[in-house]
């Protein structure tokens, strides 16, 4: 407890205090996000851990052992953990999907939960697995209370899987426009359908009040017993969905089809995006929250967004919340930025930065040096705003769907030791919390975390977990093992974060500066950026050795520079020459430099 005590002491609670009176003027790129699943966090509250329901896991969706089941996390949870989170130097919180899912789904023999929140069927309404209303309320208030911010995880894609259809009661191949018109009953053959109706090109509440056969594709249906499984009662209208079959990831089947099965809804059609526009909006003006991350974004049309999230700002703006910040998933592989900045562009919100995390898994993955990286920062100027815009996309380092960081170096560096994959890890996070991006920390990656892959083997409990191909993972760092709960200040990784957290929440220009790649090469070597914010006047130096040798080097900086402070590491007080910096690393290692400003 000592130990503890004195480690908080040390951290200075991490970030510098934000209050309940400044949290609101703050910036989205002023945030460091800490994402978390509420399932696999901390279980508050024993008693709503089979969701209220009674039966087996395939009624209640509860088994620990399980990794795609519940294990108990709640709301209630994270609040007990909130001095964890804001020790770490977190200054908002990301949480998954907290709406009451499905609890389970599957063709028999591959049934899983919903515990990860994204197979909705209430969009109004807690989980009851993860609480109610009211504690969903108290960890908005709670954290609002100490200054950190709360971002909700939001789905418009899809609901959970509950529509059917009466001529395929299997996997359902996608069914596009071209061969079954919305004009025609399955197929162009077919009788005719919907006079009238101009396709859904026209976005009206007159053209679309004549699109009311929706058997154009297959024949679409509610079971029974599910007739009113959703909320609000309008999502059980077989007439808000697409109705085309399961989405092969191409062409028109990205924004038509099903996602894996999941009821695609019609957010073309104005009912739609009206309703979705009211319920989120709801949200916001009964719990205050700060922004949302959207899931698979680029699965619906650009025109949904458009509407979509102005309203969400301004309804936000009304509440007295001015930067409430709006993210979304584009999943894209390597560093596709200019897929990144076009959905930047035309659906209007800020898209998670997933170029970001491929360029560092790159540098510090394979022995490409850190071209990607410069590639990347060259690349800021196609978003939106430019670079302005790059600056407010979260960046990460692995998430629950693509595995964790550390999972993807070790299975580019077979045989690697513990000791260099720690050192990387690391040096990938340095990068994360000083280089441009809302730096996000994925709950687990803290405390040494390094899965089996993606998706549920990333998804490792933080309470001492039960399942066994969690529990036989080597954590990096420490001797701990899933199996005991990982909530420890003092692990490495958390001490690093917590320190680079506060140094990034003190320093302007390491959240608003501008980026300019000082050195970069084809090798494993020296790789460092100047960040420059031109309100404060301040310039950072982030400084990083991607080898596993020493570098011993001349950077190339800005003459009118005549002093530095070292903020990491072992910084040069002066230019050993006007314009060229003598720096001198270790392997895997990195310093941080301000530039003295003129006296």
């Amino acid at each position: 407890m000592i130990r503890r005590l004195l480690l908080a002491l040390a951290l200075g609670a991490t970030a510098v205090p934000a209050t309940a009176q400044d949290y609101r003027t703050r910036l989205p790129e002023d945030e460091v996000i800490y994402f978390v699943l509420p399932d696999r966090f901390e279980n508050g509250d024993p008693a709503n851990d089979r969701g209220g329901l009674k039966g087996d896991r395939l009624k209640t969706g509860f088994d620990p052992a399980a990794k795609g089941f519940y294990h108990g996390g709640d709301l209630k949870g994270l609040i007990n953990r909130l001095d964890y989170i804001q020790h770490l130097g977190a200054t908002a919180i990301w949480v998954a999907p907290i709406f009451k899912n499905k609890p389970v789904q599957g063709p028999p023999g591959q049934e899983s939960a919903g515990y990860h929140g994204y197979w909705i069927t209430d969009f109004t309404r807690v989980d009851p697995h993860f609480g109610s209303n009211a504690d969903f309320k108290a960890l908005v208030d709670a954290a609002h209370a100490r200054g950190m911010k709360v971002y909700m995880d939001i789905v418009v894609n899809h609901t959970a899987d509950v529509i059917q259809y009466r001529d395929c009661p299997g996997d359902c191949a996608y069914r596009g426009t071209a061969d079954y018109p919305f004009s025609r009953r399955g197929g162009i053959t077919g009788a005719p359908i919907n006079p009238g109706f101009l396709g859904d090109g026209v976005k009206t509440p007159e053209n679309f009040a004549r699109l009311t056969d929706m058997n154009f594709a297959y024949q679409p249906y509610v079971p029974k017993g599910e007739e009113h499984a959703k909320v609000p009662d309008w999502l059980n209208d077989v007439r808000y969905y697409h109705n085309r079959g399961n989405s092969y990831w191409k062409g028109e089947s990205v924004v038509y089809g099903d996602f894996v099965g999941l009821d695609d809804v019609a957010t073309e059609n104005p009912r739609v995006a009206q309703g979705f526009i009211d319920i989120f909006g709801q949200w916001i003006d009964d719990f205050g929250v700060d922004g949302f991350r959207i899931d698979t974004s680029k699965h619906v049309n650009s025109e949904f967004w458009q509407a979509f999230v102005p309203a969400m700002k301004a309804r936000a703006k009304a509440r007295g919340i001015p930067n409430f910040h709006i993210f979304a998933e584009v999943m894209v592989e390597g560093t596709d930025t200019a897929t990144l900045a076009r959905y930047n562009r035309t659906d209007t919100y800020d898209t998670l930065d997933f170029a970001f995390t491929w360029a560092v898994v790159q540098t510090l993955g394979g022995n490409a040096g850190s071209e990607a990286l410069e590639k990347l920062f060259a690349n800021d100027v196609v978003y939106r705003d430019g670079p302005a815009s790059a600056r407010e996309m979260p960046t990460f380092l692995g998430n629950h769907d693509i595995a964790r960081f550390g999972t993807h170096i070790r299975a580019q560096r077979p045989g690697i030791t513990d000791d260099e994959l720690l050192a990387r890890v690391k040096l990938a996070h340095a990068m994360l919390l000083t280089l441009r991006g809302v730096p996000t920390i994925y709950s687990g990656d803290e405390q040494g975390f390094v899965g089996d892959g993606g998706d549920q083997d990333a998804r490792e409990d933080m309470f001492a977990s039960k399942v066994a191909t969690y529990n036989d993972n080597a954590l990096l760092g420490t001797k701990s093992t899933t199996a005991r709960a990982n909530f420890d200040e003092a692990h490495p990784l958390y001490r690093l974060i917590a320190e680079l957290a506060k140094l990034r929440t003190a320093e302007p220009a390491l959240r608003r500066g501008d980026t300019r790649v000082l050195a970069a090469g084809q090798k494993p070597g020296l790789f460092a950026v100047s960040r420059h914010d031109a309100a404060s006047g301040d310039t950072v130096l982030a400084i990083f050795n991607t080898a596993t040798t020493p570098v011993d080097a001349s950077l190339s900086i800005d003459p009118a520079i005549g002093a530095l402070t070292a903020l990491r590491g072992q910084c040069a007080a002066a230019p050993a020459a006007p314009g060229a910096l003598r720096v001198a690393l270790a392997p895997l290692d990195f310093m941080i430099c301000k530039v003295r400003k003129p006296q």
